[in-house]
């Protein structure tokens, strides 16, 4: 077997879990809540920026708790389309969330202070920081909410 072959193979036995039209689904409602996490996060670092110190970080963690809710909500009725347990699966995008926003708050300054480093973009580094890390956590929060957040009982 090629190693295409082998890549087309796995490709299909990852996608095969996924059932018809909810990537997409997810991948659309995907970028409306990055438009809005990404949104808060901006709008909320520059009004910040002004008053505080590092407003950016303060800014981050704000724009994720708005964010979570806002996610939550999307992927529930029209991604997973699940009905009822809201408490349960809002802790549990609480979890899949709070881990990776987590991350992103540690790694948010020194993703900063490199592109400050390595690049002309001093002024806007927080904001290129920002919007790597909200693509990353779009590719993996897909597994933990299919996984966890939205996962039925099986019968």
């Amino acid at each position: 077997m090629s190693l295409m072959d082998a890549v087309k193979q796995r490709s299909a036995k990852l996608t095969g879990q996924i059932p018809p039209g909810q990537l997409g689904r997810y991948l659309i409602v995907g970028v409306a809540n990055t438009l809005f996490s990404y949104g808060s996060y901006a709008a909320l670092t520059a009004v910040l920026t002004p008053h505080i110190p590092y407003a950016y970080v303060l800014a981050a963690v704000s724009a994720n708790v708005l964010s979570i809710t806002f996610s939550y909500l999307s992927y529930k009725w029209f991604v997973f389309k699940t009905k009822g347990h809201y408490i349960r699966e809002w802790t549990r995008c609480v979890a899949v969330y709070s881990g990776v926003g987590l991350f992103g708050v540690a790694v948010l300054p020194v993703l900063v202070f490199l592109i400050r480093q390595i690049s002309p973009l001093y002024a806007s580094a927080p904001y290129l920081a920002g919007a790597i890390l909200a693509g990353l956590a779009v590719v993996v929060s897909f597994a933990g909410h299919k996984n966890f957040t939205f996962r039925t009982a099986k019968p």
